[in-house]
C-alpha cells in the first residue's frame, strides 16, 4: 500500500516519535515480519509489510485488530455513535461500564473495539490499565468532544490487514516467533525494565511483565539470533539492559516520554539492540 497509515490507538511505550531512528534499523531485506508485542502498532503500519505474524498478550486490543480484519465498518458506525453528543465524567463512566461488562462476559466484538478506541480518547493519558480482575480503571481525561477516529484510516488498515498475509495471534512473546526461520525478522518492543530502582516491572494485562520475563526474553533473542533470524529490540537505557544484551549492537537514542504525569520525567534515552 502506497497510503500512510497511523495507529488507531495512543500507547504506552508507542514508537511514533521514534519511527524515523527505528527505520534507519531495519535489515534492507527480510522475508516475514514478526511483532510479539504489537501494541498501537505503528512500525507495523510504518512498514506495511507483506507478510507478517504480530501479537499480544492484550485480547481486548488484539480484538481490534481482528475486527479491523474482518470488516471496520462497524468498529467505524460503533465509535461514531459513541462520538455523538458531548462527554461529561457520567458518559464516560457509563461507557466504560458497558466496556468492563464486555469483558467480564467475554465479548470480543466489533463494538467491544469501538468502546476501547473511545475509552483510549477519553481517559487519563491514553493509559490503559486494569485491575487484579482485568477490568478497565482509568479515569476521564476531561476530553468533551471531537472525533476519536479517522474513519478513512481504519478502513485503510482493515483493507491493508485483509490484502497482505497478516497473522494475528494473542499470547505469550515466544509462542508469537515459534515459526521464525532463518531470515525472517523480529522486532520486540516489549514493557520496560523500569528506569529507577523504585519503578515496578509492570505491564498493560493484569499478568505483569517481571525480570524473569526481561530474562526468557534475552534467551529466545539469543535463539532466534542463533537460528539466523535478524532480531531488532528496543528497551529503556539502563544496567540490566546492557547486561542481558551484551555482544550485541547497542544504539542510545534520546525519548520523549510523554505519557508521564511529571513534566521532569518525560525525556531519557533508550536503546536500540540488534544482532546485524
Amino acid at each position: 500500500m502506497n497510503t500512510k497509515l497511523e495507529p488507531f490507538v495512543k500507547w504506552a511505550g508507542g514508537k511514533r516519535q521514534l519511527l524515523g531512528k527505528i527505520e534507519e534499523c531495519i535489515p534492507n531485506t527480510f522475508n516475514r515480519y514478526f511483532e510479539p508485542f504489537i501494541g498501537g502498532g505503528a512500525l507495523l503500519l510504518s512498514l506495511q509489510p507483506q507478510y507478517a505474524v504480530i501479537n499480544d498478550t492484550n485480547m481486548q486490543l488484539i480484538n481490534i485488530y481482528k475486527q479491523l480484519k474482518n470488516d471496520s465498518e462497524p468498529v467505524i458506525l460503533a465509535v461514531n455513535k459513541l462520538d455523538e453528543g458531548t462527554c461529561d465524567k457520567a458518559k464516560y463512566l457509563n461507557v466504560r461500564e458497558e466496556y468492563n461488562r464486555k469483558i467480564a462476559s467475554n465479548e470480543l466484538d466489533a463494538e467491544c473495539a469501538a468502546l476501547m478506541i473511545w475509552l483510549n480518547k477519553h481517559c487519563f493519558n491514553g493509559l490503559y490499565r486494569v485491575n487484579s480482575k482485568g477490568l478497565f480503571n482509568v479515569p476521564y481525561n476531561n476530553k468533551v468532544d471531537g472525533p476519536s477516529i479517522d474513519p478513512n484510516n481504519l478502513r485503510d488498515i482493515g483493507t491493508y490487514l485483509r490484502d497482505n498475509n497478516v497473522e494475528i495471534l494473542e499470547g505469550g512473546f515466544a509462542e508469537a516467533c515459534a515459526t521464525a526461520k532463518s531470515g525472517d525478522f523480529v522486532y520486540f518492543d516489549s514493557p520496560y525494565v523500569p528506569v529507577s530502582d523504585t519503578a515496578r516491572f509492570t505491564d498493560y494485562t493484569k499478568d505483569g511483565f517481571s525480570l524473569e520475563d526481561h530474562e526468557r526474553l534475552a534467551e529466545l533473542f539469543r535463539k532466534l539470533d542463533s537460528l539466523g533470524v535478524k532480531v531488532l529490540l528496543s528497551n529503556n537505557d539502563v544496567p540490566l539492559v546492557h547486561e542481558l544484551y551484551a555482544g550485541y549492537s547497542i544504539q542510545q537514542v534520546d525519548v520523549r516520554r510523554g505519557i508521564n504525569s511529571v513534566a521532569s520525567k518525560r525525556k531519557g534515552k533508550e536503546v536500540l539492540v540488534s544482532n546485524y
